[in-house]
């Protein structure tokens, strides 16, 4: 049994990782075109600082969850930290955009190693019906990395220079770090078999990824052309390749009973779907403000504000109402606020005024931290302990691939809808007439994203029910998807 102090150090350690992750990234987008001014690069090559670290880390997930149930999550944790302050450190020093470049690939392989550890280590040391709290912490804390991301991004960026964004992660991802190595965690009994790394496989599912990725974030800059058609072709022969490979090899990358789980799978579908529409959404509504209102950057980010805000109140909110309610009532209303969320923003015009923007940005992120925390605990809790870091990888990546779909389904709506609305300059003369185009296809696009959050609820109602009362000396049990009532926990922690 963990104690305590090895709960509290868990819980430090996964929401300090979390939010160096979801903190690099959003105050690396302030600090972009001060890195290109200073190192003389093309927008091309800015570009590939985000790309080489989405690519690696999306490709490397699964993998490294499954690393951290061979090895130890905490272990893993460690190493990932470790390696990520020091990348960051590089990338301070680097004095070429190139070794910019190939650090941030390095950083995404480590980002990788510790984000699955950071769910894997929570299901070791809480029993599964307890991990509702600590998965709402976590998730209030991202929401809070992300409101101050362009704020700090951009005071660092303004006063010390773009180099002291990546100097930010260095001194608590090395502590954390060293923390976690210096904790003695309880460890498998002697004799336990520990799982064999099928490495053809995670090849395999790193290329199908890879690819996928590529393609995705490649989508907004250039649309959909012939070039762009190969990646998802190889991506789709990988995948193909690798699930021949995972039905015959006796030691698959992806346990078998993980994915033919009757929650799993939906609970990473709502994942995709909730994490699409809404970085769609973001991804439309900042052109919005700053093209259509033309309000500058962090006039935009207080406006937006109220999303950040919900996330972090709405986390704790959401954990009680799992409780109550059980996990598939309350995901399915997530879902619903996010859908009515995009939907409010599809009806905003030159017109409309701060409240209701703000309105649009509270509803999103009420539903997003609702589903993020159900749906997240779903996917952690029915994993067992010896499978944790691989469904911890199954979350990360869903939460890679639903924003790149999402903000590649937001271009691809536009264009069709509104020519150049985004990609490019709408015909026509004067930003009148692109605020006109911008506004007639962002409508339609936004409606769609609206009903792709709609249909996430379909999943949802294949997840657990409401727990009903614990039987004397045994585990609670909930009432099923189809009715009868069958144990809310899927194994033992």
């Amino acid at each position: 049994m963990s104690t305590p102090r090895v709960r509290r150090l868990t819980l430090a350690g996964s929401v300090t990782g979390a939010v160096i992750v979801a903190l690099d990234g959003t105050v690396l987008t302030v600090a972009q075109p001060h890195l290109q001014r200073d190192l003389h690069a093309t927008f091309a090559q800015v570009q590939w600082t985000s790309t080489g670290y989405l690519i690696a880390v999306a490709s490397l997930l699964v993998f490294a969850g499954r690393l951290g149930d061979r090895y130890g999550h905490r272990r893993v944790f460690a190493i990932g930290m470790l390696g990520f302050g020091a990348a960051s450190a590089g990338i301070g020093l680097a004095g070429g955009v190139g070794w910019v470049i190939g650090l941030r690939v390095a950083q995404g392989v480590f980002g990788a190693l510790l984000q699955p550890a950071t769910l894997g280590m929570l299901r070791a040391v809480y029993p599964p019906d307890r991990l509702g709290r600590p998965l709402a912490v976590r998730t209030g804390a991202i929401g809070l990395a992300a409101a101050a991301g362009p704020l700090v991004g951009g005071a660092l960026t303004t006063h010390l220079g773009w180099r002291a964004v990546f100097f930010l992660n260095v001194a608590p991802a090395l502590a954390m770090g060293l923390t976690a190595l210096a904790v003695r965690a309880p460890m498998a009994p002697r004799g336990t078999a520990r799982p064999r790394l099928d490495l053809p496989g995670a090849a395999l599912l790193a290329m199908a990824l890879a690819g996928l990725v590529h393609t995705l974030v490649g989508v907004p800059g250039t649309g959909w052309t012939a070039a762009t058609a190969l990646g998802p072709t190889a991506a789709v022969a990988a995948g193909g390749v690798f699930v021949w490979h995972e039905r015959r090899t006796e030691h698959p990358l992806v346990p078998p009973g993980l994915l033919r789980s009757a929650t799993a799978g939906p609970a990473l579908g709502v994942l995709v779907s909730a994490s699409a529409a809404l970085s769609g959404a973001l991804f439309l509504g900042t052109y919005y403000l700053q093209d259509v209102l033309a309000l500058d950057p962090l006039a935009s980010g207080l406006r937006a504000l109220p999303l950040a805000v919900m996330m972090v109140l709405g986390a704790p909110v959401a954990a009680l109402l799992m409780r109550r309610q059980g996990p598939r009532r309350t995901t399915v209303a997530g879902m619903v606020l996010v859908a009515a969320g995009v939907l409010l923003m599809s009806r905003l015009g030159r017109d409309s005024g701060a409240e209701a923007i703000g309105g649009c940005f509270l509803v999103l992120g009420a539903g997003f931290a609702t589903v993020m925390v159900t749906a997240t605990t779903v996917v952690v809790r029915d994993a067992s302990v010896d499978t944790a870091g691989v469904a911890g990888g199954l979350q990360q990546t869903a939460m890679n691939i639903g924003p790149a779909l999402g903000v590649a389904a937001a271009t691809t709506l536009m264009s069709v809808a509104g020519p150049g609305a985004v990609t490019g300059r709408p015909p026509g003369d004067g930003p009148g007439r692109a605020a006109d185009v911008f506004l007639s296809a962002m409508g339609p696009a936004l409606t769609v994203l609206a009903a792709v959050a709609a249909a996430g609820a379909l999943p949802a109602t294949r997840l657990p029910g409401r727990a009903a009362a614990r039987p004397p000396g045994g585990q609670p049990v909930e009432e099923a998807p189809d009715g009868p009532p069958r144990s809310e926990i899927a194994s033992s922690a």
